[in-house]
């Protein structure tokens, strides 16, 4: 689990419009993204009942979606 530690920025209003985090969170929120993209492509290729095809083309396959 990723701990933030954001800051936001407000409008004159005082409503929040915007938030800021250190590149090291947002780099770690960035890998996490990815992490999470290549679980839901593997429960989608599971799930679809096609036929398995080798790691190395379906890496490929996903690269080209991104």
């Amino acid at each position: 689990m990723i701990t933030l530690h954001e800051r936001f920025v407000i409008d004159e209003d005082g409503k929040r419009t915007a938030i800021l985090v250190d590149i090291e969170e947002y780099n770690k929120l960035l890998e996490e993204l990815e992490e999470l993209e290549s679980i839901r492509a593997f429960d989608a290729a599971k799930s679809s009942g096609d036929e398995a095809n080798p790691f190395d083309q379906a890496v490929a396959e996903i690269e080209k979606q991104r």
